[in-house]
């Protein structure tokens, strides 16, 4: 197993949900922290939650889709801590909507965050990576970067992804010390539904709808996902399915990879 205790791990999108489940399990072995969100406030609450004697917790101001701030991000860090040993890039946004509702400034926006923000992260610390004795990179896809459901368009494709970038990035950096492991939680009780981005022609009263539709799904607490993530870093797997519905939907994407939806989309509507 990789021991965390005493390694410090650098978490996006560690101000709530899954990013703040994740941080807090990887304070409960030792690991030290480098906190990053674009919401200074409930970053601030977080790291007050997940402080313990002994444990080094910064905190960053980040938004991840500035592509600048990236790249000074971390000279930040090791201002603050010895090195980087975990790169957990977790923040991400959602959008609802077809590809004919959604316009094409929300499919870059999502980009933007979703999958450039891990691109630029992993490119930016992987130097610092490299130096350490065992390390690695988490990269947060989806259960909608192994199925890709009608009205996902940009998000299933931003997921997928990422999936396409990591498994390929484990491909390369095979007999390195730094390993690679992508994500795909099912359904976990965080914001990003309530906080979706909707396209301007969806009316208000439909856009309510779907987001109280899509939250229904979310049921996995982010503390349990976030110690799921944390084994599965722990045990160097190169891919972690979080939730029962993870692993059922991933079970049927792989015995009918074209056809799945016929099935999923009809137990849905019941």
């Amino acid at each position: 197993m990789l021991k965390l205790q005493g390694r410090t791990a650098v978490v996006t999108g560690a101000a709530a949900g899954i990013g703040q489940g994740i941080a807090m399990s990887l304070a409960q072995r030792g690991c030290h922290l480098a906190l990053a969100d674009i919401d200074d406030t409930a970053l601030a609450r977080a790291a007050a939650a997940i402080a313990a004697p002994g444990l080094r917790i910064s905190r960053h101001h980040l938004d991840v889709s500035d592509a600048q701030a990236i790249a000074a991000f971390p000279q930040l860090v090791t201002a603050e801590h010895a090195g980087v040993d975990v790169l957990v890039n977790n923040a991400g946004v959602a959008l609802h909507g077809s590809f004919e509702e959604a316009a094409e400034a929300d499919f870059e926006w999502l980009f933007g965050i979703n999958f450039w923000g891990v691109v630029r992260m992993t490119r930016a610390f992987l130097p610092l990576l490299r130096l350490r004795d065992e390390a690695r990179i988490v990269n947060m896809s989806s259960l909608f970067g192994l199925i890709a459901p009608p009205g996902q368009t940009a998000y299933a494709a931003s997921k997928f992804a990422v999936r396409g970038f990591s498994e390929s990035l484990r491909h390369e950096l095979a007999g390195t010390h730094v390993g690679v492991t992508v994500v795909h939680p099912g359904g976990v009780a965080t914001s990003i539904a309530e906080n979706a981005r909707m396209p301007q022609s969806i009316a208000a009263e439909d856009a309510a709808e779907r987001r109280k539709l899509f939250q229904s799904y979310l049921t996995l607490s982010p503390a349990t996902a976030g110690e799921i993530i944390v084994r599965g870093i722990e045990h160097r797997k190169p891919r972690v399915l979080v939730g029962s519905d993870a692993k059922r939907i991933a079970l049927i994407e792989r015995l009918i990879p074209v056809s799945y939806w016929s099935l999923l989309g009809a137990a849905l509507k019941k």
